[in-house]
């Protein structure tokens, strides 16, 4: 049977190399009407992403005592009346099989004696519910297995190269992006483009997160038109490990559902008093600790004793890290302090991943699908991503081919590019638009951030400043010390940006 070649535009472009951009990948390949698949990662596959990084688990309704609609109440719950019903069933529903799929990759997930997965429980979950691969690496073991997977499909190239802008047509519809490699900018054409880019810890100097997950995908995103949802939503995790790394690593939430404690330095517990204590969810957790810290404690996650001893074999990841900083968790408490971890805003997609451009599609942290809501619930992460790849995959085969014209462009004559945030930005946005914010110190942090808008990282950080100074109540993971009422459940939709110099299709 003879091939029949295609175009260059016949493709599909996704962006990224994290577990949202893989799972893709692999889905689109594996459509009926499969075309040629360009997977752009910044770094080589299976470096350098929060995916890797990332501890707890997936969260999965699987236990004999546990349902889907219970997985989808704990998850709106968490979301703080922003969180979509219909999405977060959804979602909870699709967790068994995507557990079965990654199982097929060869991906080997922890077990107990008889066979059965090992589940384990976190922050507002109702039931012990967490899918989790040598102990607190999961994130690691997944991304391994995926790569893996890529790397052994014929039909995915994987390209290292920086996103820096969309290609459009005379329509606006996407069809391809500007990328950068080596300071030279060039363009890849396509049928779709799907962006899996991650979020935007690395404009906070304190971060869980790569340094260079600096929201690039949201920003071309809306230079391209799209909107953008909720943009004011920045989770930071309560306990991030507070030894002078930068990025900072992550004493995992698993340990506190295992029984460790927030303790301050005389032994007295930080959370005590609070609805849902060490287990309350991570919005209430790290604003217990910011308030703390504020009024000179220093908080530890104490895991001294049994847990500490079993750490090595329950906990390596989190073990190795005390190790390097000179902790015993067995005899010594963790110090820890909250640092940004995860963005529940994002791209507005819906239910099929697409967003409000023509050609455009988002997947993981880089979207909104409307299930974390204002705070997304732990372990839920990787949850989304496997669940809607399948979905964006499905919509693309289904999509038909844009057919506008489009017309040569001149690229870029240099790329405003370059990995991380510069320090001066972090330290506005840690200061200004951190775990607890006011209008004076929004409006500040606006100023400063106008005046540095040549840089990507700035523009961005801008388009989440205004967005929390325009969210006048708190909720969730946004908290306003001068508005710490709740008005009436709303979204927040940012308007596109208008657009910059538009990038078209060349002839070549």
């Amino acid at each position: 049977m003879s091939i029949v070649p295609r175009s260059p535009a016949d493709r599909v472009i996704v962006v990224g190399g994290g577990v949202a951009g893989l799972a893709t990948a692999l889905r689109l390949a594996a459509c009926p009407t499969s075309c040629p698949v360009t997977l752009i990662t910044a770094v080589p596959l299976g470096l350098g992403t929060a995916t890797g990084w990332a501890q707890g688990g997936i969260a999965s309704a699987i236990g004999r005592d546990d349902a889907p609609a219970l997985h989808a109440a704990d998850t709106q719950a968490a979301g703080a009346g922003l969180t979509e019903p219909e999405t977060a069933l959804g979602v909870a529903q699709a967790g068994p099989g995507l557990i079965d799929w990654l199982v097929g990759l060869g991906i080997r997930f922890d077990r107990e004696a008889d066979g059965a997965l090992a589940l384990g429980l976190e922050a507002a979950h109702c039931r012990r519910r967490i899918v989790r691969a040598r102990g607190d690496s999961t994130g690691a073991t997944v991304l391994e297995g995926l790569v893996r997977a890529v790397q052994a499909c014929p039909t995915v190239e994987v390209m290292v190269a920086t996103l820096h802008d969309l290609i459009r047509d005379s329509e606006g519809a996407v069809r391809g992006v500007v990328c950068a490699r080596d300071g030279a900018a060039f363009r890849l054409p396509a049928r779709a483009v799907v962006l899996a880019t991650g979020g935007l810890g690395g404009l906070y100097a304190s971060t869980t997160n790569p340094r260079g997950a600096t929201g690039r995908g949201l920003l071309a995103a809306s230079r391209a038109g799209a909107a953008l949802r909720d943009l004011e939503f920045v989770q930071f995790h309560p306990t991030a490990i507070a030894s002078g790394r930068d990025p900072m690593p992550l004493a995992t939430e698993a340990l506190r559902g295992e029984g460790a404690a927030l303790i301050d330095e005389h032994g007295e517990r930080v959370m005590v008093g609070v609805t849902g204590g060490d287990l309350a969810p991570r919005d209430v957790v790290a604003r217990g600790i910011f308030q703390a810290l504020a009024r000179g404690r220093t908080v530890y996650l104490d895991t001294r004793g049994p847990l500490g001893r079993s750490m090595p074999t329950r906990f390596p990841t989190v073990a190795a890290l005390c190790a390097e900083a000179g902790i015993d968790p067995a005899v010594q408490p963790i110090p820890v302090r909250p640092a940004a971890h995860y963005h529940m805003g994002g791209i507005l997609v819906d239910a099929a991943g697409r967003s409000t451009v023509p050609g455009l599609w988002a997947c993981g942290e880089v979207a909104s699908t409307g299930l974390h809501g204002a705070n997304r619930l732990a372990s839920n992460s990787l949850l989304e991503a496997l669940a809607f790849a399948p979905r964006i995959a499905d919509s693309i085969a289904d999509a038909a081919p844009a057919t506008a014209p489009i017309r040569p462009a001149p690229l870029p004559t240099a790329f405003a590019g370059g990995e991380g945030a510069p320090d001066a930005v972090r330290a506005i946005m840690e200061r200004h638009v951190g775990v607890v914010r006011d209008e004076a110190g929004l409006t500040q942090a606006i100023d400063l951030l106008e005046r540095r808008k040549d840089c990507p990282a700035a523009e961005t950080g801008l388009m989440i400043a205004r967005a929390a100074l325009a969210r006048r109540e708190s909720r969730g993971a946004h908290w306003r010390s001068d508005f710490p009422g709740q008005l009436p459940a709303h979204h927040s939709v940012t308007a596109p940006a208008e657009a910059s110099a538009e990038q078209e299709l060349s002839d070549a």
